[in-house]
């Protein structure tokens, strides 16, 4: 991902450890702010990029006016409410940070808008509140869009599949387009080749020629639940197929005579999840992996980002609308229909 040369701005809600910030600067958005409750994600965003303006509140307590013409607001709610592997309770939950989040681009005013969730908020079981988020994108003048992205066919070496929800203003709406499939995703072993190899573990060739497949989807759990391991009995069956014990977490990579299936590091599973080598995480394994697992792939924050760009240059230079997602046709895309 080459950084491009940052004329826009945006602000980050439910900021996490920065997966989907990281993108977004790339794709050339400067954060004037970054909003998250945790003190160990807003921790590691000042730890990581001490320039950015990190706000540590409650989203509820948040207000957009402070920031009002921004070009572009993101925010990756809290999933657990239509996560498959939570209670679903939807609307229902506490965690539901989507009325908010739409508060906060009314009091902005963007030119775009990007929401990324889980799969699950498309199941017919949320279509109420699905459709709620783009009608009131689209009452609050927007042409909302909304798309299933996979991470793995934007060069991220695991199977995730995210929702990903774009609205921008009209004229900028005629330029967009969804990101086209970019470079395939390295295998776990060639991602994880050299930390496995660190210490000196004389099988981590052997490993890493073994593990050629991506890896399944990370499960960073929630508040109230999930720990430092790789998720359920399915999610760790997939991970031993690939040579990888996902019962917990290792505090470094393997020695020299280890034998057996290692587990990853903190490090290892940033990497999968597509963070820079050098990002660093604070708190425990605990914390620190919960922040991992959570976090939008930085690889499709850019390439959506990178796309919003793209349309609202096209929008600032005159240019003809491209051949693209069309308002006429929208019924029969993956997108809600409006009216």
């Amino acid at each position: 991902m080459t950084k491009m040369s940052i004329d826009y701005t945006c602000v980050e809600l439910c900021a996490g450890a920065g997966g989907q910030a990281i993108g977004i600067d790339r794709a050339g958005f400067k954060a004037v702010a970054l909003v998250d409750n945790d003190p160990a994600c807003c921790k590691t965003l000042r730890c990581n990029r001490p320039d950015w303006n990190v706000i540590e509140c409650d989203l509820r307590q948040f207000t957009g006016k402070a920031c009002q013409g921004v070009d572009l607001v993101c925010a990756g709610v809290p999933c657990p409410p239509f996560s498959i592997a939570g209670k679903q309770l939807g609307e229902n939950d506490e965690r539901n940070l989507f009325p908010d989040a739409l508060r906060i681009v009314s009091e902005i005013s963007p030119r775009g808008v990007l929401f990324e969730n889980v799969p699950g908020l498309a199941d017919p079981k949320f279509s109420g509140t699905l459709n709620g988020i783009l009608i009131s994108l689209n009452q609050q003048g927007y042409m909302p869009v909304w798309k299933i992205l996979n991470a793995r066919d934007y060069g991220t070496p695991q199977l995730r599949p995210r929702l990903i929800i774009a609205g921008l203003l009209p004229d900028i709406f005629a330029h967009f387009m969804w990101p086209e499939i970019g470079p395939s995703a390295k295998t776990v072993g060639e991602t994880l080749y050299h930390e496995m190899s660190k210490r000196g573990w004389r099988d981590a060739k052997r490993w890493a020629d073994h593990a050629s497949m991506i890896a399944p989807t990370l499960v960073g759990g929630s508040k109230k639940h999930g720990g430092p391991d790789l998720g359920p009995t399915r999610a760790r069956l997939a991970w031993a197929k690939l040579g990888v014990d996902g019962l917990g977490l290792a505090n470094e990579p393997p020695a020299p005579d280890f034998t057996g299936m290692p587990r990853l590091t903190v490090q290892m599973a940033a990497l999968i999840q597509g963070f820079p080598h050098d990002w660093q995480f604070h708190g425990g394994k605990t914390q620190a992996y919960r922040q991992i697992g959570n976090a939008f792939p930085p690889q499709v924050s850019y390439a959506v980002g990178k796309q919003i760009r793209a349309a609202i240059e096209a929008f600032l230079s005159g240019a003809k609308p491209a051949a693209c997602i069309k308002p006429e046709i929208i019924a029969t895309q993956e997108v809600f229909a409006f009216g």
